[in-house]
């Protein structure tokens, strides 16, 4: 049985669309992922899932430990949920009756916020009262090449070097209610840019310079940044990367952990990636409502967008049947996206055609289930986030 054949039998009894999750391909990415890790534990990221279910499957397997969270109110909530054993916010939060109700719960003693600015301090402060708070210095791990005239890296710390974090920490351990537990470095320039895009080999080379002259300089820049902070107290973790770079994050001695959790997914952005290859674990399926003409089917629905710049990459993929494409002048569309290629004069009204989202977890924002499924049957069907009224925006 094809791989086509074998979702369409598994999920027989529901009606498209719908989202699922190959549980073997999971499991297979899972360890790859353990591998690249090289004994180094990873962290898994939240915002990659967005399935409390599958959260827990991963938290269960070895090779992994700990949550980095897209929000405070994600991490009160999966700790009240029972995963709450060590959640790391990645993004600092000004959110002042969540930082109320952390101060207020058990929640403050496994729970870490992200921090960059005094301004972050002074918040987290006025709603800690007697409470201690553990904190993390999020630092910028762009690559500024031509003396600093170009920048190559998301836009998120203003902390850069080993004096600048290491003042911050200072200030940081100037106040009582604070904990400094933390430093992490999101190098996005490496772990979110694929080495290989479609059809554009110079590209390509261009991106593999651009990430080994990035990869040096981090590198040297991290340890010299751990070195000072470390000079000043102790820290429990320093975490770096993402599903793109965790064999080159890990390499790093200053580096105690990895983030990741794309990688479980597998959605079709990694496939331009040369270091690593996954399966596809997360699709979602949409039936087959019209037939234009030779050669075209129109499925119901499909505009299912992923952030960031607006480029053709955004889009879903048709994953199968192959030999699928967009029509040029629609895309994917809100309520309908006419498909083209041979493949089409082939397809029934009500057959499936199963596309393979952009990004990871975006994809369970559109669903409010998913069915999980192993082998050739289905297991069990699971809330999203937003099946759970959990949004987190």
């Amino acid at each position: 049985m094809n791989l086509r054949d074998r979702y369409d039998a598994a999920t027989a009894g529901f009606e498209a669309p719908f989202a699922v999750v190959d549980l073997a391909a999971f499991r297979a990415n899972a360890a790859d992922l353990v591998r690249r890790a090289a004994g180094k534990p990873i962290r898994v990221a939240s915002k990659s899932v967005r399935c409390r279910a599958l959260l827990e499957d991963v938290l269960a397997m070895d090779g992994f430990a700990g949550i980095m969270a897209f929000t405070l109110p994600e991490a009160l909530w999966l700790a009240a949920e029972g995963l709450g054993d060590d959640i790391l916010v990645a993004y600092p939060t000004a959110d002042r009756t969540a930082l109320a109700e952390l101060a207020a719960s058990d929640a403050a003693r496994t729970v870490t916020l992200m921090v960059d600015c005094p301004e972050h301090l002074d918040m987290i402060e006025r709603a800690a009262g007697d409470r201690r708070i553990r904190v993390c210095i999020d630092i910028d791990a762009s690559y500024r090449p031509l003396g600093g005239r170009v920048r190559i890296g998301a836009l998120r710390s203003p902390l850069r070097t080993a004096a600048e974090v290491a003042a911050f920490a200072e200030e940081i351990l100037k106040r009582p209610a604070l904990d400094l537990v933390g430093l992490m470095a999101y190098e996005s320039q490496i772990a979110g840019v694929g080495d290989r895009p479609p059809g554009r080999p110079a590209r390509g080379r261009v991106i593999r310079a651009m990430q080994q002259r990035s990869r040096l300089e981090l590198a040297r820049r991290r340890a010299a940044i751990v070195r000072a902070v470390r000079g000043l107290t102790d820290l429990e973790f320093v975490n770096g990367g993402g599903t793109g770079s965790v064999e080159k994050t890990v390499a790093e001695r200053a580096v105690t952990e990895v983030a990741a959790g794309s990688g479980l997914y597998h959605p079709h952005l990694f496939d331009q990636y040369s270091n690593f290859t996954g399966r596809p674990a997360a699709l979602f399926a949409l039936p087959v409502v019209r037939r234009p003409g030779p050669g075209v089917v129109t499925v119901l629905g499909g505009g299912y967008l992923a952030s960031g710049p607006g480029d053709p990459i955004r889009l879903p993929v048709p994953h199968l049947p192959t030999g699928l494409s967009y029509n040029p002048d629609e895309g994917a569309g809100e309520v309908q996206t006419p498909l083209l290629g041979h493949a089409a004069d082939r397809l029934r009204i009500g057959d499936r055609v199963w596309f393979r989202h952009t990004k990871a977890g975006e994809l369970c924002e559109r669903f409010d289930t998913v069915h999980l499924i192993d082998g050739d049957g289905f297991v069990r069907t699971v809330p999203t986030y937003r099946g759970e009224g959990r949004t987190f925006l």
